[in-house]
């Protein structure tokens, strides 16, 4: 059972948010955070209520993480890699045994998961903008998911521009796409399978 209401952002997540994106807003990428819809759409298409190891690039101020977690069964783990420190230490407090909370580049994720001794992830979920960094940076990313996503895994993702489909689809091959209009902007969400 969802458990989503208990764990929405309080008012200081908001407003972290948009001290965010004034801090970095080529990073952020919106001035507001995801909707509850929009979370709950990438955690169903994701399979988090199945998975056992979840990873999520770019929690931002912890929306996206406060619905995985209340999705997630009580053996799994859910691994945040945030690049903003600021929002890095919002999302640490958090209190949630399951949650770790690693500070750096989604570039680096093989390396993250050996630190933290963390198996495959069986999802992968992610917000961060792929339009605003370096095409270069983008595909290093998407190769980073390639190499790490268990087998029959997901990496869902969601993006205003399709700048995520355009790095991606060489590498993981063409997404299933559907929209969620009850978020500001109106959100793509891509999803990819591993074979």
């Amino acid at each position: 059972m969802f458990r989503f209401e208990a764990l929405r952002p309080q008012q200081d997540d908001r407003l972290a948010f948009l001290k965010g994106f004034l801090r970095q807003p080529r990073d952020v990428g919106s001035v507001i955070p995801s909707s509850r819809f929009l979370e709950r759409r990438m955690v169903r298409m994701a399979g988090v209520a199945q998975a056992q190891s979840v990873v999520e690039l770019g929690p931002g101020t912890g929306g996206t993480t406060r619905a995985i977690l209340a999705a997630m069964t009580e053996a799994a783990t859910l691994l945040a890699i945030e690049l903003d420190p600021a929002f890095a230490d919002h999302i640490r407090e958090i209190d949630d045994r399951r949650l770790i909370v690693h500070q750096g580049s989604a570039e680096q994720l093989a390396e993250v998961l050996v630190a933290h001794r963390l198996r495959p992830p069986d999802a992968i979920l992610s917000g961060i903008p792929f339009s605003t960094m370096p095409e270069a940076v983008g595909t290093r990313i998407v190769e980073a998911i390639r190499d790490v996503l268990a087998p029959g895994g997901c990496f869902v993702a969601y993006q205003f521009r399709g700048a995520v489909a355009d790095r991606a689809r060489p590498i993981l091959g063409e997404p299933e796409v559907s929209a969620e209009f009850l978020n500001i902007p109106p959100m793509r969400v891509y999803r990819w399978r591993k074979r």
